[in-house]
């Protein structure tokens, strides 16, 4: 992050503060201006999401905006390219809070280390969408149950890559392949699964035939299909598809934390989660131009303008804009979760925390 030492931590305490995990619970700094006025006293946080892509907005419009500046805190990004590393450096501390996917907290309370979801910030899994590759397609591979009869030319199974295997695109690939059969068997075990990183790997993977299909977010399945390598297989948009398939809305992407990092500085949660739900509100009914004018040059260069704000319009529509987590969406989600990503059944209390999303909606 630019200017980190003038505002009070050297480079060096900040290579130290990550190394032993005290960035879980914040890092005071403070100084003064080149004139000597009293700067103000922020706590320096770290944050991570897996890539830069419309779906983590709010941590970049809380960023852009000011707002996390606003409630106290000076943030940076981690941003390692997968769901499973965020979650990794989460529960080692390297990082405190993190936007990813709801089953992540579940995995890491699993292994040992109490994890709380502490908002909800969407109602659909859009990187349960399946692009194949489109010389597949023409071949008549156009349906998904095809991934299981329309075996690759040597007679090895298809190739399905996730972003890394564990991931919250191969949990619900996985479920979703579950849910169609071929030969009486799902077709979810009649492919091959592969991790195939981030947007160059992924979509680099299967334009060179690498992949037959990939789990994809919206974004890479506007540069695929734009670019004429790709076809939409399974497309979450389609409420029909969703609906025959989920059958309800799911807190897919959660802001999440230890619980030890939570009770060790309540306020900081609240600051943080406070900084996210102006986020969410000012991407609310917003023009995706203005969004794209915030955060498009500087997050996701790696695609045109036009493909950003195709994507900010895609999330604005199942974005979940007051950040609560409810009681049914949390159930309907375990269908999803038990047993592929644990095989526990965990109660509603044991891993939601609404109190900071409550008291942000009343500031």
């Amino acid at each position: 992050m630019s200017g980190t030492a003038s505002r009070g931590i050297t480079r060096r305490d900040l290579l130290h503060y990550s190394t032993t995990g005290a960035l879980a619970v914040g890092v005071f700094a403070a100084g003064t201006t080149i004139y000597g006025q009293k700067r103000k006293k922020l706590k320096f946080i770290t944050l991570s999401h897996s890539v830069n892509t419309a779906i983590y907005a709010p941590h970049m419009i809380a960023q852009e905006m000011g707002y996390f500046d606003d409630a106290g805190l000076s943030a940076t990004f981690i941003v390692p390219g997968g769901g499973a590393r965020v979650a990794q450096m989460l529960a080692g501390r390297q990082v405190g809070f993190a936007q990813g996917d709801s089953s992540h907290p579940l995995r890491i309370s699993e292994k040992g280390k109490p994890t709380a979801m502490i908002y909800g910030s969407d109602t659909r899994c859009s990187y349960a969408n399946i692009l194949v590759r489109k010389e597949l397609w023409e071949a008549g591979l156009n349906t998904v149950d095809k991934l299981a009869t329309l075996r690759r030319p040597n007679g090895e199974r298809r190739v399905i890559a996730a972003t890394r295997i564990g991931s919250g695109t191969w949990v619900y690939g996985n479920y979703v392949l579950s849910q169609f059969a071929a030969g009486g068997k799902s077709v979810n075990d009649q492919v091959k699964w592969v991790g195939g990183g981030g947007t160059t790997t992924m979509l680099g993977g299967l334009k060179s035939g690498r992949f037959d299909a990939i789990m994809a977010i919206p974004i890479w399945m506007e540069k695929a299909i734009g670019d004429g390598y790709g076809m939409a297989l399974f497309d979450i948009s389609s409420s029909q598809a969703w609906n025959t398939v989920f059958g309800a809305n799911i807190p897919t992407t959660v802001g999440y934390a230890l619980k030890e990092t939570i009770e060790e500085d309540t306020a900081l949660t609240e600051a943080y989660v406070t900084a996210v739900y102006r986020a969410m509100q000012w991407l609310k009914g917003r023009d995706a131009e203005e969004v794209f004018d915030k955060i498009g040059r500087k997050y996701m260069g790696t695609f045109t303008q036009e493909q950003v704000m195709n994507e900010v319009k895609y999330y604005q529509a199942i974005f979940n804009y007051e950040l609560l987590i409810s009681r049914e969406d949390f159930e309907a989600a375990k269908k999803v979760w038990v047993p592929r990503a644990t095989k526990k059944n965990w109660a509603y209390e044991e891993v939601v925390d609404m109190r900071f999303v409550v008291k942000a909606a009343q500031t």
